[in-house]
């Protein structure tokens, strides 16, 4: 029992240290979702009622959530397993289950909703586009300048035919030189972003569910052990 004991403390161990790695990634992406200048660029120009603005705070907010509780079960599955703790144990494993339950809805809603992010990002820079299209001394103009040097893209397709002048007076040089255009620039940030979002939930519910066994084990192996260090043991009253 001793030298299973040895061997699962070895794997918790390690398994420790990539859940506080996972974490610690979890917490970088959400403050890049956040103040990265593509999103806080999009985000800045949205309409308070966009839906874009309600999945900005969410993704934030959720994510900071999750880094911070699966740091925490590290943290306590390292100190369990050092001092052979149940109480420690017991809590590490509530703390991996707490994140595997806000993991996996995490991880259905995108791929359940997987265009929704990209729409509402799309749905912006239609808006502000056809608002500068229709005035063209609107004050959205600046607004669309700054997004065309931060994605380096210039316009956008339209079947009217009548967005070049649009495109001079929004697209500095750089952007202007690049002529990409900005819906399929968009989409490509997007979806590189999206699936690095996907890889990196998929392995933090994989190492969640390997510590929730791994503590489950822990705490069985501790009991039974300590029943058997004192078996044969009497004391006399």
């Amino acid at each position: 029992l001793r030298h299973g004991m040895r061997s699962m403390k070895c794997q918790l161990m390690a398994a420790s240290l990539c859940v506080m790695l996972l974490g610690l990634s979890i917490a970088t992406l959400s403050t890049v979702t956040r103040y990265g200048l593509h999103f806080s660029t999009i985000s800045n120009v949205a309409l308070e009622s966009s839906s874009y603005r309600a999945i900005y705070h969410a993704a934030f907010y959720i994510g900071v959530c999750l880094s911070m509780t699966l740091i925490l079960a590290a943290l306590l599955s390292a100190v369990a397993t050092v001092r052979e703790s149940r109480f420690l144990t017991a809590t590490a494993f509530f703390c991996f289950a707490l994140a595997f339950c806000g993991l996996t809805p995490a991880a259905c809603w995108r791929y359940m909703h997987s265009t929704e992010v990209e729409d509402s990002i799309l749905d912006v820079y239609d808006l502000v586009y056809e608002e500068v299209r229709r005035n063209g001394s609107s004050s959205r103009r600046h607004e669309l300048t700054i997004i065309h040097e931060v994605f380096l893209c210039c316009g956008k397709y339209s079947p009217l035919g009548d967005t070049a002048a649009v495109e001079h007076k929004t697209c500095p040089g750089t952007a202007w030189a690049a002529g990409r255009d900005c819906l399929q620039e968009m989409r490509g940030f997007l979806k590189k972003h999206m699936g690095f979002v996907s890889t990196l939930l998929g392995i933090t519910i994989g190492f969640t569910v390997y510590g929730m066994v791994l503590t489950s084990f822990l705490w069985f192996s501790i009991r039974f052990s300590n029943n058997l260090d004192r078996k044969g043991k009497y004391t006399l009253r």
